[in-house]
């Protein structure tokens, strides 16, 4: 694998090393020893999977609240998507900026996700498919959220909004005079 640093501290976006034959190709996606060797999280407790329809729409922003928080290896197995992370951590020098990166079946690329940060993603064609790895397992009373379209963080999501969750789309505004989550 190969593990490529961001503009946000911490998270990787991680190309896997296809090896190819006449059968096809094999490639590891997860690697304890190598994602240690780059300071990652490695005890992932819980697999999840997420499907959705039609291009446009939005999943997130969600993260889960101290002591609960929890680290996201995220994969897209079938279909296009733009996976948007966002720093909420007070005390990181990248606290509230955000960076998206396209995940594809094609490009087979991943994204890791460390603890603190807002996750979300927008489809970018119908009918596709999501698996995430994560180091905590859901705690509902711990969900928290961001709205996705939060004029502070401007995010300039690439398709109209198609499909949201009302829970989604009813996630608060950052409020910088709020106590900090993380």
């Amino acid at each position: 694998m190969i593990f490529h640093e961001t503009t946000l501290k911490d998270a990787r976006l991680i190309e896997v090393e296809p090896r190819g034959d006449e059968r096809g190709m094999f490639a590891r996606t997860f690697c304890r020893q190598e994602f240690e060797a780059h300071g990652l999280l490695t005890d992932f407790v819980q697999q999840n999977m997420s499907v959705s329809a039609q291009a446009g729409t939005i999943r997130g922003m969600h993260y889960q609240r101290p002591p609960f928080t929890e680290a996201k290896l995220v994969r897209c197995v079938r279909g296009r998507i733009l996976d948007v992370i966002v720093d909420m951590r007070s005390g990181s020098p990248t606290y509230l900026r955000h960076e998206g990166f396209e995940l594809s079946a094609d490009n087979r690329r991943q994204l890791y996700v460390p603890p603190g940060f807002a996750h979300s993603f927008q489809t970018l064609v119908d009918d596709i498919e999501v698996s995430y790895l994560v180091t905590a397992p859901y705690t509902p009373d711990a969900e928290g959220g961001v709205r996705y379209s939060d004029p502070l963080l401007a995010i300039s999501w690439p398709l109209p909004v198609t499909t949201i969750s009302d829970k989604d789309a009813g996630w608060p505004l950052i409020d910088r005079s709020a106590e900090p989550i993380f």
